[in-house]
């Protein structure tokens, strides 16, 4: 749709089954020295070929027309996405009949004794539906750039996993069993000598090789935990009982099942969330009880990590570098899923993942076999 400046002209389309009222109204707005075409069409059925083919930047109606009203017309316009502005211009409207109208979305109404005021009534309801159409506009591309954002974020989570699963296995393969054969040698040196000052330096370098081989261990267990491989609710149990090794804080750990089936994407999301958690608990929380819960009753896999400590306060939520929580709510949405995080200071922290999980259809009684 285009406002008309001294060198544009609006298209209009009258729907109107009076001749004269149709003169009247061009007379009005040429008076008024608004650059405007207006056709006249007075059926339904050219009123609904011409705006299917043609293009128009306005549409005045009449209300009552014969064997039809402008509500059928508008009922038209209406589904198209990009329709224009719609006034009624008519002599037999009421008031309560035009209120109905404007809630549908007919952009105002003009009685035709007040036809003076044509001119402007046109121009507030095309600045009304330019605003409008730059609004719609910006909201959407608000949506496409926050998809983009989504699709981004979700792309360095994958890389980020991916890339530590790579580095996890290099440990393994490499550093770790390379630390393993220089034990070896160490241990074999310190058997096979018999200078006592070579068999303590073979005894400290073994104990070093085995402090390196033990942080080796652990940073791959970090990286890409093999855990994982025993299923969702092992690998949190796991998580749990390491937490309450470290911190000294009673750490529970119910289920809704001793296993709990998920999508590998949907198990690493979940066991990420309860180690972040778990995380900034120890970081900050002081707390002195850390409640765990595991579900995957009515199709959804629920995870919840609650702790008693002294909460968090709103404005901490809303940081700009809070990353680590806006990193979670970005993990849960890579999986179709939602993060609710909850808190008082003095009261605790509730942070509770949710993801839809697919219902499994029963195996054939050949593919159970």
């Amino acid at each position: 749709m285009v406002i008309a400046t001294s060198d544009q002209t609006l298209e209009i389309l009258h729907l109107e089954d009076s001749q004269a009222d149709h003169q009247l109204a061009a007379l009005t707005l040429r008076r008024s020295g608004l650059l405007c075409h207006l056709q006249q069409v007075d059926t339904l059925e050219e009123f609904q070929r011409l705006t299917t083919t043609d293009s128009f930047d306005l549409i005045l109606a009449d209300y009552r027309l014969p064997g039809f009203t402008a509500l059928d017309a508008w009922s038209y316009v209406a589904k198209k996405p990009q329709h224009p502005p719609f006034i009624l211009l008519s002599g037999a409207i009421g008031e309560a009949a035009a209120v109905d109208a404007m809630r549908l979305g007919v952009a105002d109404y003009l009685l035709k004794d007040d036809i003076r005021r044509l001119p402007h009534v046109i121009g507030r309801a095309l600045e009304v539906h330019e605003a409008r159409r730059a609004r719609e506009q910006a909201v959407a591309q608000l949506a496409a750039s926050q998809r983009r954002l989504a699709e981004l974020a979700a792309h360095l989570q994958t890389s980020i996993e991916q890339e530590r699963a790579s580095i996890a296995r290099e440990i393994h393969d490499d550093i770790g069993g390379a630390l393993t054969a220089v034990r070896f040698d160490v241990a074999w040196i310190g058997r096979h000598s018999t200078d006592p000052a070579m068999q303590n330096h073979a005894a400290s370098a073994s104990d070093m090789l085995q402090h390196a081989i033990g942080a080796s261990q652990r940073i791959m267990m970090n990286l890409r935990p093999p855990i994982l491989e025993q299923g969702l609710v092992a690998a949190v149990q796991w998580l749990a009982s390491g937490f309450e090794r470290r911190t000294g804080v009673p750490t529970r750990v119910q289920s809704s099942s001793d296993t709990i089936s998920t999508p590998p994407a949907v198990q690493l999301v979940a066991y990420r969330t309860a180690q972040e958690a778990l995380t900034n608990i120890s970081k900050h929380a002081q707390s002195s009880q850390v409640n765990i819960e595991l579900s995957d009753r009515e199709n959804v896999l629920t995870l919840e990590i609650a702790d008693n400590g002294r909460g968090i306060a709103p404005e901490m939520l809303d940081k700009p570098k809070a990353f680590g929580l806006k990193g979670l709510q970005e993990r849960a949405r890579t999986v179709d899923g939602w993060l609710d995080i909850s808190s008082r200071p003095g009261k605790g922290t509730s942070v509770i993942l949710s993801v839809p999980l697919l219902s499994a259809s029963p195996p054939a009684q050949g593919d159970a076999q």
